[in-house]
């Protein structure tokens, strides 16, 4: 079980916008946060908790995947606010 966290990247002002960080997320870019080792229920609790801090970007979600996937975002997408199935 793997809870993958996308947050959208914002763009910086008077800074050159380097993605290289970043994943691909269909046409945004976002940073992929991963975590692991506990049960769905409480991944999504902490996926919610690092979605809704204060600064953090609108649009997060999170990708309920396994650790065999072959690339970030292709498990099941859980919009914000995160919540447990």
């Amino acid at each position: 079980m793997v809870v993958e966290i996308h947050v959208p990247l914002l763009p910086t002002p008077d800074l050159p916008e380097v993605f290289d960080e970043g994943e691909e997320d269909g046409d945004v870019y976002v940073y992929v946060f991963v975590v692991t080792g506990a049960g769905e229920g409480d991944l999504l609790a902490l996926a919610s908790s690092m979605a809704t801090l204060p600064g953090a970007p609108a649009g997060s979600v999170a990708v309920v995947s396994n650790d065999g996937a072959e690339e970030f975002g292709l498990g099941r997408r859980v919009a914000r606010p995160l919540s447990a199935p």
